[in-house]
């Protein structure tokens, strides 16, 4: 059984080496050391959320502070292809468990989309409020996953921003899919980069409107079908990140 992971202060996990003690303190110490009552040689695995991982045994509990000893220092590399999606603002939590599951996929980055039919609306203080509530499900989902990586959430993009996103990833020798029901070209088909952004973008509930989809190709996106049945949009995200993840050799 793998070993859970915990989100260490990314400067003491950075500098740590093999024999050294890692101190688990703050919420994830607390989160350890008294939610689960994690135990004095038990194995855990500090991350720092940029794709070290330290691989180690629990030496003391003191209550949020917990100790770690560090058995193996790993350093995952980064990905040459980024796999980033754009998520537009859906109701009932369909976002969140969008980029749940995308982060459980393995997504590096997470967009919010404010589209033109999302329902939800971020502004103002909604606007801080409702990204620290996606970094705190992607942070959770990472660590169930046993991620050293943890996504990042960007602010949220309106349909321009979201164009010059496009414009800036195909540029620079990414590639964007606009995943749309009504298109004629399988996921499946499209050709990858060998690096830079793969940035899949999702609709709303209503779908993506046609000036919307319009703006988006212009700017050098593609516009891709999943398969023959419409899925919603907490569905199609990390559907598409699975396919496209198997094809980039990521689930080999």
């Amino acid at each position: 059984m793998s070993a859970p992971v915990f989100l260490g202060d990314p400067a003491r996990v950075r500098d740590a080496v093999v024999g050294a003690t890692v101190l688990l303190d703050g919420a994830e110490g607390r989160h350890a050391g008294v939610v689960q009552r994690r135990a004095t040689g038990e194995r855990v695995d500090v991350v720092d959320g940029a794709g070290t991982r330290l691989v180690g045994r629990i030496t003391a509990v003191a209550g949020s502070d917990v100790h770690v000893q560090v058995d193996e220092r790993v350093v995952e590399p980064a990905p040459d292809v980024t796999l980033v999606l754009a998520q537009a603002l859906a109701k009932g939590d369909r976002d969140e468990h969008a980029i749940e599951a995308a982060t459980e996929v393995g997504v590096d980055r997470v967009v919010p989309w404010q589209a033109e039919r999302s329902i939800v609306v971020w502004r103002g203080e909604r606007a801080a409020k409702s990204r620290a509530k996606w970094q705190a499900t992607v942070l959770a989902a990472a660590k169930q996953s046993r991620r050293a990586w943890v996504p990042d959430v960007e602010v949220a993009h309106d349909t321009t921003a979201l164009a010059a996103r496009v414009a800036a990833s195909v540029d620079a020798g990414g590639a964007a899919l606009v995943l749309h029901e009504e298109s004629s070209q399988p996921i499946a088909d499209v050709a990858l980069p060998s690096s830079g952004e793969l940035l899949v973008v999702v609709g709303p509930e209503g779908g993506i409107g046609e000036a919307e989809l319009a703006r988006l190709t212009d700017a050098g996106a593609l516009v891709a079908r999943l398969g023959p049945h419409v899925l919603r949009t907490s569905t199609a995200g990390p559907v598409a990140l699975a396919l496209l993840a198997q094809r980039l050799g990521r689930w080999g």
